[in-house]
């Protein structure tokens, strides 16, 4: 059967935004999923506790590619607070939805921009166990 994918998440797939890496970044966020094969690496760049700059690379089908483009354009220019707030949901409205089969790539584009703040906070030296916290507490929230 095959999946149906609306015009925005095709544009995204077909168009992605901010691939790439930042060879000097301040975070590094690192993911794999074996249950679907995606793999995904987001890189950041924080000035002023601001993301400046955000890329990724990903291997995965066309949910995950779009899914990590549209979050690299919502999340960019976005104070660590908020961006570390997105979630998956903000992902798949700012796609216009996705296929129910394909929800759980935007879970994956959410979580692995978190690990990239947490790596960001440990490169920082002080801030990791507050992220860690954090990061604790949204996922026992999304359970």
């Amino acid at each position: 059967m095959a999946i149906e994918y609306n015009e925005k998440v095709l544009d995204h797939f077909f168009n992605p935004r901010n691939v790439g890496v930042i060879e000097d970044a301040d975070g590094i966020g690192r993911l794999g999923d074996a249950s679907c094969g995606d793999v995904f690496v987001m890189y950041i760049k924080v000035r002023g506790g601001r993301l400046v700059d955000i890329k990724y690379q990903v291997q995965g089908c066309g949910a995950a590619i779009a899914t990590c483009s549209a979050l690299s354009e919502i999340a960019k220019g976005k104070t660590l607070q908020e961006a570390w707030r997105l979630t998956d949901d903000d992902i798949a409205a700012e796609l216009g939805g996705l296929p129910l089969e394909k929800l759980h790539c935007s879970n994956l584009a959410a979580t692995v921009l978190h690990r990239a703040i947490l790596d960001y906070a440990e490169n920082r030296r002080g801030d990791r166990h507050d992220w860690q916290r954090l990061y604790q507490q949204q996922m026992t929230n999304s359970e």
